[in-house]
């Protein structure tokens, strides 16, 4: 897991927004679907990322992620089993489990857990996320980034022009929604933010 990680929302563009940031290099993508997984459209995005090798995470929904074949599950304050992932690991076996964290006492916690990475934010603010909290710059996420040795995905107000400031921090990856989802041209923008990643 590293690079881009580009976040779509269940909504009408999803797929057209799925298939620029795969297009455009992007190889690990998140589902999200807050008023409940679509069969249709997750069916569809599985079948999207195994024809250019990436990664397809579930977000919320590991019940989802072994019915759909998914590479993973990442788990958020609110979701089942949180504070708690053994049961999630047991049942989803292998597959990645992510896990949200905005502090270094709650990374400890996920590597004490099992997470396989974790989620780190946020840390520009943004209106992708209504429940993201405030958020706790480029300073904070290293903090949490060099508590631990898992695999970190920065989240929250990133884009091409702070990319690179993320990038310094030494995390694995940049998690992205509307940079890419609202962006004029969705592969081009997915595609600048892939350069960026290996040029920085």
């Amino acid at each position: 897991m590293r690079g881009i990680y580009a976040i779509v929302n269940q909504a009408d563009a999803m797929l057209e927004v799925a298939r620029a940031a795969l297009d455009g290099g992007v190889r690990v993508l998140q589902y999200r679907a807050k008023s409940g997984i679509l069969a249709g459209g997750l069916y569809a995005l599985r079948t999207m990322t195994r024809s250019r090798d990436a990664l397809l995470i579930v977000n919320d929904d590991w019940r989802a992620a072994i019915a759909f074949d998914c590479d993973g599950v990442h788990l958020g304050p609110d979701d089942e089993h949180f504070g708690d992932i053994a049961p999630v690991r047991a049942a989803i076996g292998a597959r990645l489990i992510g896990v949200s964290c905005g502090t270094v006492e709650e990374a400890h916690t996920a590597q004490t857990m099992g997470a396989d990475y974790i989620g780190v934010g946020s840390v520009f603010p943004t209106v992708s996320k209504g429940d993201a909290g405030l958020p706790i710059g480029v300073g904070g996420l290293a903090l949490v980034a060099a508590a631990t040795p898992l695999p970190v995905a920065a989240i929250g107000g990133i884009d091409a022009t702070n990319l690179p400031a993320v990038r310094a921090t030494g995390v694995a990856m940049a998690a992205v929604i509307s940079a890419i989802a609202e962006a004029p041209d969705r592969q081009a923008a997915a595609a600048e933010l892939v350069a960026l990643w290996g040029t920085t």
